[in-house]
């Protein structure tokens, strides 16, 4: 199959904006809640009249501090109610928000507000203040900084307070489907991050769409979400925005170390997440059980899991499964789900691949993960498994009103509503990207028959050995990721005779492992250590079990160090920096291949 098309069966506005929902909201469902907000431990509900008139009185204070309609706004903070407020404010004074990620280094910031024009910047802390505030003289434009901790919702809204409601109202409505709602710059897995342009007309019809395919986690009586992925990252942003367009009561949670509180306390119904997030939830249960001397017991449930999700595709589970099935969901799965505050029946995963294993092991406990896939440049998804026409190990069917075709290389082209203009001041980048009204995704996949998309790896990643082998990285990685011990792993190998692989331990289940087996000292001290080496050759075996044998892991390093954002190797939704990791431990690499 090369070409899969599914049919708009939508209406998508051919006018209006995104701040259509708010005023829609405020007015027809005024007593709706919602959002709560997290204040001192506490959820407080916020209604639909309540937040139209937060949103009014702080985009009046924008208005009035001198930003105009077209004007760029950063936002530089985490995942929290004043990010939304602000997010919609700055529609309704009819600028653009240009979401900056909160972890960002003075360098990447510089450049995204250098570039963007930005000429007002909402801060979330005096210390992201503070980073900025010595960049100003190499910003001519930028002629306001706010600090959301130092009161900038409250200095916002007094100086708004004699701000025409007419002229607001025009502001508002001046933006069309075809207007400028947000520069979102990309990570920058590679190279300096572009500027992704993406229109109202992009999010409305991304969720025009999706809110509707998507009805029993948008429509459910009493739907509600919990957000704690960054709002500078596109997949949050839609989930946003799809819940102020839905009525779907929303929550953030910025800090993740009270994350299982904060969804204890919030019961969401259901949830988004990247896959890390989910391996992680994964590997935890699995050390907990093993600290409680019930390691065998939580294994042999995960496999049950596995097998009786993987019989729901063919209609037939064994009768052993059904019942230690729903041995384990008393023992076991009730458990799991219980960290997810009781309610989750469902997940949307995106940003890397989830990996099939993971996929049947939650669908087996009750919490059925739907896999999609985009990009910064496609509004988030352009596709999605929907909860009656799933099928694990994939990313779904393109989302109605989209076109995927695979090219003859393999690589992915997409074709939809939901796709970018083109990227802020960068005519080459967005010539490479968009040809014919195709999007060139750089990832390489393949379609089946019934019109499900499978990624096999990124085009740039695609590794290919002396013997002219062929070999995506993920498939490896993602099952890799999966052992308790592993933190991140990064496959290699092109143009050399096997492919090999670098391994680092997860530092939260390391004191654990080593406790269990009689060690001591630090992940630098054991790199070496037979019985660690013993536990990551295991996890490298079972990845091996995915693949071909010219395709499988011959050798690997451990490394004494793990790889994280802060460190520079991971990109904000926790993507592999692959030429950050090569150029920083090629000496380990080139010692695989040393005779």
């Amino acid at each position: 199959m090369r070409e899969f098309s599914t049919p708009l069966t939508v209406e998508i506005p051919a006018t209006g904006n995104l701040t259509d929902d708010v005023v829609t909201n405020g007015r027809d469902h005024a007593d709706t809640v919602v959002f709560s907000r997290n204040v001192a431990g506490a959820w407080e509900d916020v209604t639909a009249a309540a937040f139209l008139a937060e949103v009014q009185q702080v985009a009046k204070g924008l208005a009035a501090s001198g930003i105009e309609p077209g004007d760029r706004v950063a936002l530089l903070s985490k995942t929290r109610y004043e990010w939304t407020l602000l997010d919609y404010a700055i529609w309704f004074a009819g600028a653009v928000t240009v979401p900056i990620y909160e972890t960002s280094s003075a360098e990447q910031i510089t450049w995204i507000l250098e570039d963007s024009g930005a000429k007002g910047l909402v801060a979330e802390t005096a210390a992201h203040r503070d980073r900025v505030e010595p960049l100003r003289s190499e910003l001519p434009e930028l002629a306001h900084l706010w600090t959301l901790d130092d009161g900038a919702v409250a200095a916002l809204t007094e100086a708004g307070a004699g701000f025409d409601d007419g002229e607001l109202e025009t502001r508002r409505t001046t933006a069309s489907p075809e207007s400028l709602a947000t520069l979102i710059y990309t990570s920058g897995t590679t190279g300096r991050p572009k500027g992704c342009m993406l229109t109202h007309g992009n999010f409305m019809f991304e969720l025009g769409v999706a809110v509707d395919e998507l009805e029993r986690l948008f429509g459910a009586q009493k739907s509600s979400t919990l957000l704690f992925l960054p709002l500078a990252h596109v997949f949050a942003r839609i989930i946003q925005i799809g819940c102020v367009k839905a009525r779907v009561r929303l929550g953030h949670s910025a800090d993740i170390k009270n994350l299982v509180d904060d969804l204890g306390a919030f019961r969401p119904t259901f949830i988004l997440a990247v896959p890390r997030v989910f391996e992680k939830v994964y590997n935890t249960a699995s050390q907990r059980a093993a600290a409680d001397g019930k390691g065998k017991i939580f294994q042999r449930s995960a496999e049950v899991a596995i097998a009786w999700s993987r019989g729901q595709d063919t209609g037939k589970v064994s009768l052993p499964i059904r019942l230690q099935h729903a041995l384990f969901d008393k023992l076991v799965y009730s458990k799991l789900r219980t960290t997810l505050g009781g309610q989750c029946e469902y997940a949307v995963s995106g940003g890397a691949p989830l990996g099939d294993r993971l996929g049947h092991f939650y669908r087996g406990i009750g919490l059925t993960i739907l896999e999609g896939y985009g990009l910064t440049e496609t509004t988030a998804a352009l596709t999605v498994n929907l909860p009656d026409a799933i099928k694990i190990g994939t990313v779904g069917r393109p989302i109605g009103g989209t076109t995927v075709r695979v090219a003859e290389d393999g690589e992915l082209l997409f074709k939809g509503g939901q796709v970018l203009t083109g990227y802020w001041k960068n005519e080459t980048a967005t010539a490479e990207a968009l040809t014919d009204g195709w999007f060139h995704t750089g990832d390489v996949g393949e379609v089946d028959d019934e019109g499900f998309v499978r990624i096999t790896g990124r085009k740039k990643e695609i590794l290919v050995t002396a013997g002219g082998k062929n070999v995506a990285p993920a498939v490896l990685e993602d099952r890799l990721r999966m052992h308790p011990l592993v933190s991140q792993c990064m496959v290699v190998g092109d143009g050399q005779p096997f492919i090999a692989a670098l391994v680092t331990i997860d530092p939260e289940y390391f004191p654990f492992w080593a406790k269990e087996n009689g060690k001591t000292g630090s992940i630098a001290d054991l790199v070496d250590d037979e019985d660690l080496r013993a536990a990551v050759e295991s996890a490298v075996e079972d990845a091996n079990g995915a693949v071909s044998k010219a395709e499988s892991i011959r050798k690997f390093t451990v490394l004494p160090v793990d790889w994280t954002e802060e460190g520079g190797q991971l990109t904000p939704s926790l993507k592999l920096k692959r030429n950050v990791v090569m150029r920083e431990f090629r000496e380990d690499v080139e010692a695989l291949y040393a005779r």
